[in-house]
């Protein structure tokens, strides 16, 4: 129980795949303009992040590792040079289905969203979960818990820079780290704020 809550804070704050990894940054910056916006595309990173990183994980387990289709005679075969093609396709397939859903039940978020959210589906941040997942060699429970927690930690970065974007309105910010600059100060100082973390043991 101690590893799944270490590897679950580990990954929102300290290994945080957004502020330590540095994946997904396109989304992060693009949407964090707007609260609501950044809140949704939060919500819907937890999302896919909680049902891909289990799902290619049994994907892997079962079908790609060396020695995997031992249970169909065939032990010898390794299919893992094929992982990426199959973990972006499963992550196409599930970022497809929740487009359909924030259409049919927030037409709103959907519009506001826009691109970004069929991008998703190449957000470097769901990837890099899953291929982080099979590097580690994390059992089923620790891959759940690996890829709630980079989901929630992906979402309180988002959140906590549109939150300080929608403050920095009011700010008298000098011209010349108007735009990007600040943006790019700002994450760092969450990132620094995250490994704040890093002290903490169980």
């Amino acid at each position: 129980m101690e590893n799944l809550i270490s590897i679950g804070l580990e990954s929102i704050f300290v290994g945080n795949i957004l502020l330590a990894y540095f994946l997904g940054m396109c989304s992060f910056l693009a949407i964090s303009k707007n609260m609501k916006t950044a809140t949704g595309l939060g919500i819907a990173v937890i999302f896919v992040l909680t049902v891909t990183t289990p799902a290619n994980w049994a994907i892997y387990k079962f079908l790609l590792a060396p020695g995997a289709l031992a249970w169909a005679g065939l032990p010898e075969v390794d299919l893992s040079f094929l992982k990426l093609v199959l973990f972006i396709a499963t992550i196409a397939a599930i970022v497809q289905a929740l487009e359909m859903v924030i259409d049919r039940f927030s037409p709103g978020l959907y519009a506001a969203l826009g691109v970004f959210l069929p991008l998703i589906t190449v957000n470097c941040a769901i990837l890099g979960v899953s291929l982080f997942m099979v590097e580690r060699a994390y059992t089923f429970n620790e891959t759940l818990v690996y890829g709630t927690g980079s989901g929630v930690g992906w979402a309180l970065a988002i959140i906590s820079m549109a939150a300080i974007l929608r403050k920095l309105r009011y700010a008298d910010v000098p011209q010349g780290l108007q735009g990007f600059a600040i943006n790019m100060i700002t994450t760092g100082l969450i990132a620094m704020g995250f490994m704040l973390f890093a002290g903490i043991t169980l």
